[in-house]
């Protein structure tokens, strides 16, 4: 049996990983590492510290003690260090954002950037230029920053959370063709941000399971 440790930062994305396994990867077992003093710590500092980056990595490597044969990392704001640990990890570490900014890119040349932490909105941005550059391609990014939304969520207060990525969602909506959700937390909001307005609007956790399930069937061919 294939074992996938997913790494979080913070508890709301424990629950959407465990159902998008159950619905898609069955027959995985799923390990849940979590420490939200991480990300509280990136927040603290707006960036990703040396501190945050060791213990990030020590998770790493405890999943890879744990049996893991694939890491996937579920946070966009230390997606860059995910990166880095590639190069020296001896198992695949699998990022959750990779694929929809690939897709993004496909569909559009305009394309939003809609965030609750600034500290996952650069790291996204660069993201998405990354893959165009990949495709060939060039692209216009407007950024998109919901400020208060990451604290409301983390506090219980969903409905805040919501109304205010609504809300500069449609700010932004005119000058982009596709919209892309920086944090995987923001996926609920998928289809009504997309009948509000009126844009495809794309999100992580899917994307990302579905990048870990085509990574099981690379491994198993050998």
């Amino acid at each position: 049996m294939t074992t996938v440790a997913a790494i979080h930062t913070a508890t709301p994305m424990i629950e959407p990983t465990k159902e998008l396994f159950a619905e898609h990867l069955p027959g995985v077992r799923l390990i849940n590492i979590v420490d939200d003093s991480l990300i509280q710590d990136v927040i603290r500092n707006n960036k990703v510290t040396p501190g945050v980056k060791k213990r990030l990595i020590s998770y790493y490597y405890a999943a890879i003690d744990a049996g893991a044969d694939i890491i996937f990392n579920t946070c966009s704001s230390v997606g860059e260090t995910a990166i880095a640990a590639r190069v020296f990890l001896p198992v695949p570490v699998v990022k959750i954002d990779d694929e929809m900014a690939r897709q993004a890119v496909k569909f559009s040349n305009r394309i939003g950037v809609l965030a609750t932490l600034t500290t996952t909105l650069g790291p996204t941005c660069r993201l998405v230029e990354s893959m165009a550059i990949e495709a060939g391609i060039s692209v216009k990014i407007k950024e998109g920053l919901a400020e208060g939304a990451f604290q409301a969520v983390i506090s219980g207060n969903k409905d805040l959370h919501d109304q205010l990525i609504m809300k500069r969602a449609l700010e932004i909506a005119a000058d982009v063709d596709v919209i892309v959700l920086a944090q995987g937390s923001m996926a609920r909001m998928e289809q009504a941000l997309s009948a509000a307005t009126g844009k495809r609007v794309l999100s992580s956790p899917l994307y990302g399971v579905l990048s870990v399930a085509q990574k099981i069937k690379e491994i198993s061919k050998g």
